[in-house]
């Protein structure tokens, strides 16, 4: 009566890839490129992509660019070799927030978490802003980014010569 759905029109199961394949869409990849099959090809199969946990320095390295691009997870992971954009975004999501809010950071602003905060007062200045009568101190200056090579460009796909 009703439609049947794409993948038993083709043939191919819902669930998870097997491994024969994913052997088979690299190697389609290889012939005759990404296409369709861009998706499973940039998240999963890419040779160059980095498999396991995530080091310190790049949960730092993560940690910083947020706090500089906010949720722009293209422009992070450019920064990250091997790291893909969603991988980035999940890894975010279900583990450094978590820990930023564990230690009172708020994951959003990238400052400390404050009981004052949750009043109903609401001000557009951050508590270590002098007031604009008085001169800033070296105690007051909010804390420097550290200078980080954002230089982005964009270029043709790199492809080797036969």
């Amino acid at each position: 009566m009703g439609r049947s759905p794409c993948c038993e029109k083709a043939h191919t199961n819902k669930g998870a890839w097997t491994r024969e394949e994913d052997e088979r869409l690299v190697a389609h990849v290889r012939a005759h490129g990404e296409g369709c099959c861009r998706l499973r090809w940039i998240n999963y199969l890419r040779p160059d992509l980095k498999r396991g946990n995530f080091t310190r320095d790049e949960d730092d390295l993560i940690v910083k660019l947020h706090s500089l691009l906010g949720n722009k997870w293209s422009l992070i992971a450019a920064r990250l070799p091997g790291r893909t954009d969603n991988e980035i975004k999940n890894y975010w999501n279900t583990h450094i927030r978590r820990k930023l809010l564990g230690r009172g950071i708020d994951p959003v602003t990238h400052r400390p978490l404050t009981h004052a905060a949750s009043a109903t007062t609401v001000s557009f200045l951050h508590p270590a802003e002098p007031p604009k009568t008085q001169p800033a101190t070296e105690e007051s200056k909010p804390p420097r980014c550290p200078d980080l090579n954002l230089d982005l460009c964009i270029s043709l796909p790199f492809q080797q010569e036969e």
